[in-house]
């Protein structure tokens, strides 16, 4: 097996098949790519565009072309000197549509199923299927669930296993629902009181207790089958942190696969955090490098001003910190309740062990919440009785951060809570790992939602700022701190990843590179916005300002190579890449319209505004102004692209191109940069 020299990420599904990827190995090849990197290949549910939703850890998508086609393709890349990077999914898999054979005999079994361990279920009462449109007693008056056969079948669309004991019943639906190991729920409930652990916010996504020794074994399987086969160089793994123990899964995971195999992992680097050295990992995934290359494109002189543009234009924030305070606080009270109750159950059962215990329920669910308001990184990594030593670092920022939002006189609950996580409060054991563990996976979706998917559709100082992984307080990056970050790549990390693009990108590396440039022309960019609020007066009205202005960004950014501004059809093309963008833009945002309650009428305001903008025959001017400064940020942009380009290919580390980005990368937030 040879080292990886450089990965191409190829995004599969059943539109790109494993035929397909062999089909451009020898393309590959005379790019000079050393492995090509697949997104998960296990089998996910029918019609999925993106792999992670593994409904059979066990088997190799029959969609992407089955093992058989697995093995074409790696013999393809072998005959070429070539290698192969698989994708894996360890936290979750999906559960809707009843094709996971596992979650279907856990509903039907209970706690009596053998899968019952896989999932990281509170069984103290039915496992909470939220699937309904209205409150049960509604549904069922309505008639909308019936049995057929011996299943249940919500709205002829959702169907769910009996338990055998009620098999051939005749009962009524209501009598049958109760003695279910599931109960059907309204949809709106699940963020309340949803009993396990599911990805985020997704409810067809349900947490995978991979730390068990015998889920493990189950779940990885396939993997290591394929290892010991050398059909695979080695592993990126997905979401580490949502792990209950991310260090030792990825020490178990080196030990089983030894040490030549390739393993990387998608971990988050918030500000400044080190990357542990003890986990037996070879490096992350890319976004770390992703956000310092893009950070040293930026001009710190156009921090100011367009941060003051920003604040004026759209009444929020000048600075990052405040808008992802407000997004962390809303989130953890609207989308994380349920964990958030059930964290706070944790540690107040753990206080309750210790014979002078003091901490009421309510006094430490303020402690919880305040610290997940602010938790500077994604997660620690204690176990309940320890914790590395790289955690007291972060413990002491947080407990800096939180002191100004400390109910008076309740310093000690926080100061319990932060013991808890170093591993040295009082109580029992095995609660102090319950009570840590809960904190840490909800740590991690807290600070995901709060900032990568609201705060950064809420703040639009310069979005090129604003993606996966990066930190939106810090402007710029000098060559002198991106170099110091260089020299300590090379020594810790020389074969992690380099990405500069992703399946989960919010723009393209040359929407970034064009934004980042207009951090060197700020009152320039600013004279320009003010001329199209004019000519663009009648199109924005009713829209919000600070939509406007991001969406003056995005038609900057991404304007395609080549569109002439009176080619009506590719005009029209774009609108509607740029509707599908700004729609996602408003609903994750959720200021003005959200998934949960769409406000249609302001959305079908900002879809007609942007189809006005980008129509030749009725905003001429509008689009010949949106050249004119396109053409004077061109070689800026052009000197961005290529800089990018340059560092990306020769600083240390295994540079990744993702799927088409050889080319020049003008995409958008999912699904336009997986097409």
């Amino acid at each position: 097996m040879n080292p990886p020299r450089a990965t191409y990420r190829l995004q599969l599904h059943e539109g790109f098949t494993f035929a397909d990827a062999e089909a451009i190995v020898p393309y590959l090849a005379d790019l000079g790519i050393s492995h090509a990197y697949l997104s998960p290949i296990t089998t996910a549910a029918k019609g999925s565009t993106h792999g992670y939703d593994v409904v059979d850890p066990t088997a190799i998508n029959p969609e992407l072309g089955g093992e058989e086609g697995f093995r074409s393709l790696v013999a393809a890349l072998r005959a070429r000197d070539m290698g192969v990077v698989i994708d894996i999914v360890p936290n979750h898999m999906g559960v809707a549509g009843g094709e996971n054979a596992w979650w279907n005999d856990v509903l039907a079994r209970g706690r009596g199923s053998e899968f019952a361990a896989v999932f990281d279920i509170d069984w103290s009462k039915p496992v909470m299927l939220p699937v309904l449109g209205d409150p049960l007693p509604k549904a069922l008056a309505d008639g909308a669930i019936v049995i057929e056969g011996d299943e249940v079948v919500a709205y002829g669309e959702h169907r769910f296993p009996l338990r055998p004991e009620d098999h051939g019943t005749s009962d009524p639906v209501e009598a049958v629902l109760k003695r279910q190991h599931y109960c059907l729920a309204w949809w709106r409930t699940a963020d309340d009181e949803l009993n396990w652990r599911r990805f985020f916010t997704v409810n067809e996504l349900a947490g995978v207790r991979v730390g068990d020794p015998a889920v493990f074994e189950r779940t990885h399987a396939l993997i290591l089958r394929l290892w010991e086969e050398r059909l695979i160089d080695g592993v990126r793994i997905d979401h580490v942190d949502g792990l209950t123990d991310p260090a030792a899964y990825c020490r178990t995971l080196r030990e089983r696969m030894g040490p030549e195999a390739i393993i990387w992992i998608e971990k988050i680097l918030a500000g400044d955090e080190p990357l542990a050295t003890d986990w037996g990992v070879d490096g992350t995934s890319g976004y770390d490098f992703m956000e310092e290359v893009a950070a040293l494109l930026h001009d710190p002189a156009g921090e100011a001003p367009l941060g003051e543009a920003w604040a004026a234009r759209s009444g929020r924030p000048a600075d990052f910190a405040a808008e992802e305070l407000q997004a962390r606080q809303d989130e953890l009270a609207w989308q994380f309740e349920g964990q958030l109750k059930a964290t706070v159950r944790a540690f107040a059962t753990l206080a309750d062990s210790d014979p002078d215990n003091v901490l009421t329920p309510e006094m430490l669910r303020r402690a919880v919440e305040r610290l997940l308001w602010v938790f500077p990184v994604y997660r620690t990594y204690g176990t309940g009785d320890a914790a590395p030593a790289a955690d007291a670092a972060i413990r002491d920022r947080a407990r800096e951060r939180v002191a100004p939002l400390i109910p008076p006189g309740e310093e000690f609950v926080v100061d319990a809570v932060l013991a808890w996580l170093a591993g040295v409060g009082p109580g029992d054991a095995e609660l102090a790992a319950q009570a840590v563990r809960r904190f840490q996976q909800l740590s991690a979706p807290i600070a995901a939602k709060g900032v990568e998917d609201t705060a950064f559709y809420r703040y639009g100082r310069l979005l090129s700022r604003n993606d996966v992984g990066f930190d939106a307080e810090r402007f710029s990056l000098s060559v002198e701190d991106f170099h110091a970050r260089m020299t300590a790549r090379a020594a810790d990390w020389p074969r992690a990843l380099l990405a500069t693009a992703t399946h989960d990108h919010k723009r393209g590396e040359d929407v970034r590179a064009r934004l980042a440039a207009l951090s060197t022309m700020p009152e320039r960019w600013l004279t320009h916005v003010r001329r199209w609020d004019a000519l663009a007066e009648a199109p924005l009205d009713g829209v919000d300002p600070a939509d406007a202005y991001m969406l003056y960004q995005t038609l900057v950014g991404a304007w395609p190579e080549g569109l002439a501004v009176d080619d009506a059809d590719g005009l029209a093309a774009f609108a509607e890449r740029v509707n599908a963008w700004q729609e996602k833009a408003l609903r994750e945002g959720k200021l003005r319209s959200s998934w949960e309650a769409p406000q249609e009428a302001y959305e079908a305001t900002c879809k007609a505004a942007v189809e006005t903008l980008l129509d030749p025959a009725r905003s001429a001017s509008f689009l010949a102004d949106v050249a004119e400064l396109r053409a004077a940020l061109a070689p800026a942009a052009t000197a961005n692209t290529l800089a990018q380009l340059a560092l990306r290919l020769t600083v240390p580390g295994v540079p990744d191109t993702y799927q088409g980005t050889e080319l020049l990368d003008l995409s958008l937030v999912d699904p336009d940069n997986r097409r």
